[in-house]
């Protein structure tokens, strides 16, 4: 038996309710009613309907807000605005924030099911697509072997990829925290874009080398342009990444100067060497990702607001490890699978105990810590089941002795709190950060990815 396609009336007038879904069940579909947005968000959370027809104002609430929510937390429902006073502004802002269609009440039942006879000819085509693109892969690369999970969360983050995808100029700025796996998602757009297919990804992370070193590396030089300098030059990654892609990792970390060159190549396609008189155009796309917070870093005057708006014409959020808790398990088999191979292991299960503490942990580390718990976890196993004793998430948090004051077992184990610690009374402002520490930002940066606290 065909199963029926679910239709979830959100409106605040009990007899509009009732009229629309007795017309709607008798044109075979399956009605769900909420008359609150609290109703509202907990059925598309729990029955995640086909189509739902949301009223516009609902009482207390505003419906443009209750639409934000609803492509955040579930993007593929299809929904379609509903106003009795609705106006053209109200309309486009409404489609432009992810609404299929704007009716204007009162509702003819005609108009209606043609309206949502058409979001489900959207709906199937785009789920048949999603399922082409992620079954067989486009260019040899599957999404979901790279970026695992089934969360809402997730599933936004792969639209977002293939939106992108499709129109290879537009700058894209990747925000997350470390862990998330921002250049995974960098990769992907990459991978799958139909005009970079020919093209080279390049990539570089903007706090690992020295003003000086990163510039010369972005924009190339001419001979014995500067003290050291090959007297054949050297061609910038730029010219490197020219019809592919250049990724530009922990953005927020580049200084002012730099930005204000990464402008002009934004603005103008193309670059100048070091010591260069002559202007060399470009055809490159820009993928940025930071795990700060660059709006904040604008009003600080840390970060070029003119550039900012250049970067950030296509945000992506990629979403915390806590925020998806039901990829937890996934993602945890997925490495058990991946470490059974390299490590010759044959660990077959993970305890229900040791799953539920999985689940249990906030992962202020994300899918990168995960991993390498999992490793871990495999490594110290003996046979063929991951149990919370090999897990021993608990020795990740630092223990407290009775003055208070965290003990460490090693000068390395001291030397990685402090940094965290500094860092987190900076927000996470590496130069500063550095300063206090009495070392300069590349040192900095070496010590934290040998502790594990960069992407």
């Amino acid at each position: 038996m065909k199963k029926k396609n679910v239709v979830l009336l959100v409106d605040d007038e009990e007899i509009f309710l009732r009229n629309i879904s007795e017309a709607l069940e008798s044109a075979g579909y399956e009605v769900l009613k909420a008359n609150d947005d609290k109703k509202a968000l907990s059925a598309v959370h729990e029955k995640n309907p086909d189509v739902m027809l949301l009223d516009m104002c609902l009482g207390g609430a505003d419906g443009i807000d209750i639409l934000k929510e609803v492509k955040k937390t579930n993007p593929e429902v299809i929904v379609i605005m509903v106003s009795g006073y609705g106006t053209i502004d109200l309309a486009v802002k409404a489609v432009k924030l992810g609404a299929y269609d704007f009716l204007k009440k009162p509702i003819r039942i005609e108009p209606l099911k043609l309206a949502i006879n058409r979001a489900l000819e959207v709906k199937s085509m785009r789920d048949e697509i999603f399922n082409l693109r992620t079954s067989s892969g486009e260019n040899g690369f599957r999404i979901e072997d790279k970026l695992i999970g089934k969360s809402p969360a997730i599933k936004n983050v792969y639209d977002m990829i293939y939106r992108v995808a499709d129109t290879p100029n537009s700058t894209v700025l990747i925000l997350g925290e470390s862990g998330t796996g921002k250049e995974i998602v960098a990769r992907a757009i990459h991978a799958i874009s139909t005009k970079e297919n020919g093209g080279r990804f390049v990539d570089i992370n903007c706090a690992a080398l020295t003003e000086s070193l990163l510039e010369s590396e972005l924009f190339g030089y001419e001979g014995r342009a500067f003290t050291g300098a090959s007297k054949d030059g050297k061609e910038g990654l730029f010219e490197t990444a020219n019809e592919g892609c250049m990724f530009l990792d922990e953005i927020g970390e580049m200084d002012m100067h730099l930005q204000a060159k990464l402008l002009r190549v934004l603005q103008e396609k193309q670059i100048r060497h070091i010591g260069g008189l002559n202007d060399i155009p470009i055809n490159t796309r820009v993928i940025a990702s930071t795990n700060r917070n660059l709006e904040e870093e604008v009003e600080k005057k840390n970060f070029r607001e003119d550039l900012y708006y250049r970067l950030n014409v296509f945000p992506i959020k990629v979403p915390p490890l806590r925020d998806r808790q039901e990829d937890i398990i996934l993602l945890t088999k997925h490495f058990v699978k991946k470490f059974n191979s390299e490590c010759s292991k044959d660990i077959r299960t993970v305890s229900a105990e040791a799953q539920q503490m999985l689940k249990n942990y906030d992962w202020p580390g994300n899918v990168r810590e995960l991993e390498n718990v999992v490793e871990r976890a495999m490594i110290l196993a003996t046979g063929d089941t991951i149990t919370p004793n090999e897990l021993a998430l608990s020795s990740k948090k630092a223990a407290i002795n009775s003055n208070g004051i965290e003990k460490c077992s090693t000068i390395a184990e001291m030397e990685k709190l402090h940094i965290i610690n500094v860092l987190e009374e900076q927000k996470g402002q590496r130069a500063s950060t550095a300063r206090i520490l009495g070392i300069n930002r590349t040192t900095l940066y070496n010590k934290m990815k040998a502790y594990d606290l960069v992407d």
